[in-house]
């Protein structure tokens, strides 16, 4: 079980936590106070039924971190911004009693390797292929949120003999439309500005601005694309805002937004998916969805989810869990 007390109690000085092994600054909370360290990868693990455990494995040129646990087909399980395999921790539990659930830090984040390059999707799908193929899976289900869909998506275009069955949520893979998206929204449009994706686009001065006080963007990002914000606990936040605040980790996940040219050119390259599709989506996110992803698949369900945000896997558990049993089978 997770130390509660750990959660709560003091947390290390920056100083000593960056001189260990390329571990997380402190975070400063909204008071300036130093945020305590969350539990480790393998603590969270632990603490889900389901027997999970955290494990690394070298795929290809990186070296993932994933937790794995359940028995049954292989699910793979792809996070977004700015997240790690934590963010299924409420979904994981109830799909490992059908499936052999796989959820991997992406490349950039977490307990996976931070390389200077290879943040395209194909290259990050190929990672993928190369894990799955590590863990002895010639065929597998994946399914993504935010960056991690359109990782999926790659995986999906790219591998068809080694995927089953694809979920996309949230969001698909960029395309020529990115570069329509308004930096300053007309009022009354509706339209989100979408501000962030400009500042992780610019080289280095994230990393310095972000570095140590990694919460004060976290937060605000979730309590943003939130419907209860309440949904996202005080420890999921803690373990989002400690692996996303440190050079490294900024460095590579704003990598993940700085090769959108590469995965819009590779985009125009591809044909249509021919594995099975499921798009999920809530209100706003969806109707982006249902204009584009029909015609890049061959067989596409699309499904609306009520009552949440962006961040439909911490809002909307249940309504996730019954989706995926349903369309994976």
């Amino acid at each position: 079980m997770i130390n509660r007390r750990k959660v709560l109690g003091l947390g290390a000085g920056s100083a000593a936590l960056a001189a260990m092994g390329g571990i997380a600054p402190a975070a400063l909370g909204a008071t300036g106070d130093v945020e305590p360290q969350p539990p480790s990868d393998a603590e969270l693990a632990r603490s889900l039924p389901g027997d999970f455990r955290s494990e690394t494995a070298q795929a290809g040129a990186v070296r993932l971190h994933y937790v794995a646990g359940g028995h049954g087909e292989p699910l793979f399980l792809l996070h977004g911004w700015p997240q790690t395999w934590w963010a299924f921790s409420k979904v994981m539990p109830a799909l490992a009693e059908r499936y052999r659930v796989i959820a991997v830090d992406l490349p950039g984040i977490g307990g996976s390797d931070k390389p200077e390059s290879g943040y395209d999707k194909k290259t990050m799908a190929l990672d993928i292929y190369e894990l799955a193929s590590v863990l002895g899976y010639q065929e597998i289900n994946i399914a993504g949120h935010d960056i991690g869909a359109q990782v999926a998506f790659s995986f999906a275009v790219n591998h068809p003999a080694a995927t089953k069955k694809v979920s996309l949520l949230s969001v698909t893979h960029p395309d020529e439309s990115y570069y329509s998206r308004p930096l300053l929204p007309k009022p009354g449009t509706g339209e989100i500005n979408l501000w962030w994706h400009a500042f992780l686009q610019v080289q280095t001065l994230p990393q310095e601005l972000i570095a140590g006080r990694a919460s004060f963007l976290t937060n605000w990002i979730f309590d943003d694309f939130l419907v209860n914000q309440a949904a996202l606990t005080p420890l999921d936040r803690a373990v989002f805002a400690w692996n996303y605040n440190y050079p490294a980790a900024i460095r590579g996940s704003d990598g993940w937004y700085q090769t959108w040219n590469q995965d819009i050119a590779d985009m125009n390259t591809y044909g249509k998916v021919t594995a099975p599709i499921l798009g999920m989506a809530t209100v706003g996110f969806f109707q982006a969805m249902e204009a584009v992803l029909p015609s890049e698949g061959i067989n596409v369900q699309l499904q609306e989810v009520s009552d949440a945000g962006h961040y439909l896997i911490a809002e909307q558990p249940e309504v996730v869990i019954e989706a995926f049993r349903k369309f994976f089978g």
